[in-house]
């Protein structure tokens, strides 16, 4: 056992911990080291009360935010992209974005950088905790959000630039569609693999973790060949891949007229 600490493994698809595994963190911006602060103290407690000595945390300190422009006059420095890769598993604190201006959303170029598609988010009530619904106990759903597509591709040009101008242009001439001039524009794609491996993956963690059901959110009344397009995929994957496992709510209703008719039938004189 290696009390300096080793890196975590990918082995055969799997995450593959060792007993003191090397966790590179992120202190963050504004509330971010108080956060991770107090966030450090309970896993390391949590960890001390499940494995007492045989397991414990090896933290590394990585530059990034405020603190890294000032430092290295780069706000995420490629030093720190490398070892987060290096170590495979990381924590970050809340990173200061600048509105309007300033560098890009460092949570989005850490997304872009690293691949990390799918944003998991469970959310369920402790007991205790105030509400303001009448049933908060039973919230208990986990999100899963595409990562790096969408508006988090973060392609976007500010109002009045070339970019703007030339795409305004293109738009009404090839397509004869107006733009007012004074907008700021922002392209949204939604790709067949992307929408795929992340569906893939929550269709995956609802068998794993026998969840009743998935539901997929999407805006596609409006949004035809994106939004609709990320449904339509969506519904492939579960019946090409999980067909054995997944029944659709549009084949439910069926099965469910289908018996109501069966019963009228044998209530007939």
């Amino acid at each position: 056992m290696n009390k300096e600490g080793n890196s975590i493994q990918i082995v055969e698809g799997k995450l593959s911990v060792p007993d003191y595994p090397i966790i590179p963190f992120i202190e963050g911006d504004g509330v971010g080291p108080e956060i991770m602060k107090a966030a450090k103290r309970i896993w390391e407690k949590g960890i001390e009360v499940a494995y007492g000595d045989q397991k414990k945390i090896v933290w590394l300190r990585c530059s990034a935010g405020e603190k890294a422009l000032a430092e290295h006059g780069d706000p995420l420095p490629e030093e720190t992209v490398e070892t987060i890769r290096k170590h495979i598993v990381a924590i970050k604190s809340p990173l200061t974005t600048p509105v309007g201006g300033g560098y890009r959303s460092l949570n989005v170029t850490l997304r872009q950088t690293l691949d990390l598609y799918a944003c998991v988010r469970p959310v369920h009530y402790f007991e205790g905790v105030p509400s303001p619904v009448v049933h908060p106990e039973r919230m208990d759903v986990v999100i899963f959000r595409e990562n790096t597509e969408d508006v988090y591709a973060g392609i976007e040009w500010p109002k009045g630039s070339q970019e703007v101008e030339k795409l305004i242009s293109f738009v009404k001439k090839e397509f004869d569609i107006s733009i007012r001039e004074d907008s700021g524009i922002g392209i949204k794609p939604i790709s067949e693999r992307a929408t795929k491996r992340l569906v893939r993956k929550a269709l995956q963690y609802a068998i794993d973790q026998k969840r009743r059901s998935v539901t997929l959110v999407h805006k596609g009344n409006i949004m035809k060949y994106t939004e609709g397009a990320f449904r339509d995929w969506g519904y492939d994957v579960a019946k090409k891949e999980f067909e054995c496992r997944v029944i659709t709510e549009k084949e439910v209703g069926h099965l469910r007229s289908k018996a109501s008719a069966t019963e009228r039938r044998s209530s007939e004189p």
